[in-house]
């Protein structure tokens, strides 16, 4: 029999990811965009790693996801993507 209870650790992580994603894109500069959304996606990935025991990975994923939305995101205001 399957119980599903709210937590409030899920509405907190919700609410990070939300944030993370609505700061990622702050800067100016490509590498200000960068960093930002690196700095956010550890650690949205450490608070969704540490739900699995293993914050050290998620924040590594994070970061590097994060990098990227944010590189993206750069390049995307600049127009050289559409």
């Amino acid at each position: 029999m399957s119980t599903n209870t709210f937590r409030p650790t899920h509405l907190y992580l919700a609410l990070l990811a939300v944030l993370a994603l609505g700061i990622a894109g702050c800067g100016t500069t490509t590498g200000s965009r960068a960093g930002s959304g690196a700095l956010f996606g550890a650690a949205t990935g450490a608070a969704l790693g540490s739900l699995s025991a293993n914050a050290g990975r998620g924040a590594l994923i994070g970061a590097g996801a994060g990098a990227l939305g944010g590189y993206l995101f750069d390049q995307h205001q600049r127009g050289n993507i559409d």
